[in-house]
Parts: structure tokens; sequence; C-alpha cells
């Protein structure tokens, strides 16, 4: 089963630096191929989601959450027009942060911070471990998203939705 991982919390500023093309080669047995966003790659072997998260923890000098997810529920994710009727343009980015673990009880949606009126980052959709939203483009929305991590109770990482298109785009190519 082809399989898809985001690291959470690498290459952050000076803290927890990692490489992720040298250790997609270290991997290559494994078929992970290294995708540009920084942790985050596409598996092609049919590999166990044990020996694969071993596999990357051993090539990492830090300890880090690996979230990692049958490729199937990615496409799935990206078949959807999620962002129909979101605002958009330059100023507005589109993301999806990938839970630990599926959201059990989500709260209501959408829900905008700091509120409803002047929101910096909104939450449009929670699917299993996939939350969607919205943040502008502005220093202060970067710190809302770690508030998701904190409102959720699960720990999540964030990619933009440009990145879960060039997966699905890898995925369907190969």
């Amino acid at each position: 089963m082809r399989r898809v991982v985001f690291l959470r919390g690498v290459n952050v500023g000076k803290a927890n630096r990692c490489q992720p093309a040298v250790i997609a080669k270290q991997l290559s047995k494994l078929g992970v191929i290294n995708i540009g966003a920084v942790g985050t790659f596409v598996v092609h072997e049919d590999v166990s989601e044990s020996a694969l998260r071993a596999a990357i923890a051993k090539k990492l000098p830090f300890k880090c959450e690996i979230m990692i997810c049958p490729a199937r529920d990615i496409i799935k994710l990206a078949s959807r027009d999620s962002f129909a009727g979101q605002p958009s343009g330059p100023d507005i980015t589109r993301f999806v942060s990938v839970a630990a673990k599926p959201i059990a009880t989500p709260p209501p949606l959408p829900f905008n911070l700091p509120s409803e009126n002047d929101w910096l980052l909104k939450v449009i959709a929670i699917r299993g471990k996939f939350i969607l939203g919205l943040y502008r483009r502005q220093m202060q929305a970067i710190g809302y998203l770690g508030k998701i991590e904190k409102l959720l109770g699960v720990p999540a990482t964030t990619r933009n939705w440009n990145t879960i298109e060039k997966i699905v785009k890898l995925l369907r190519n190969a």
C-alpha cells in the first residue's frame, strides 16, 4: 500500500534540522520520495506503517511526530472541492493540517481565530485526521496554526494545499 508521510516540526528555525532529500535517498529501497515540502514524503513500496515509522525515525537525529496516511486517503481528500465558496486571493492560503489521529469530536465548524468577524485563520472542515482551512498571509496568522492543536487536543502538522495537490499528482502519475 502506498503511503504519504508528514513529519511535524522539522527544520523550524535552528531546531530539529534534517535533510529530507538525504533521508529519501537512504530509504529509496522503500520507494520513499521527498516531494520538496520539508518533511513530506510519498512512499511507493508496500511497507507496513510500523516498519516505515521505525525506518524514518532511525534516520532522524531527533524525536518528532510522524504522521502516516494511506495514499488513497490523500487522493480522496483532494477529490472534493473543500474550499468551494470560501474566500480566495493572493492574501489567503489554503491549508491542511494532518493530525496524529482522527478527531473524535470536532467542534462546530467553521471556527475562526481570533474572532468570527476579524479572522486570521478559519477551519472549514475536519475529515478524520485532516483539518482543512484558510489563513491570511499575516505574521500573526502563523501563531494561530499552533492553536489548532490545543483546541483539538491532538498534535498536527500543517501543509499548504498546493503541497497536497503536488502529492496527488505524483500518486496519480506513478
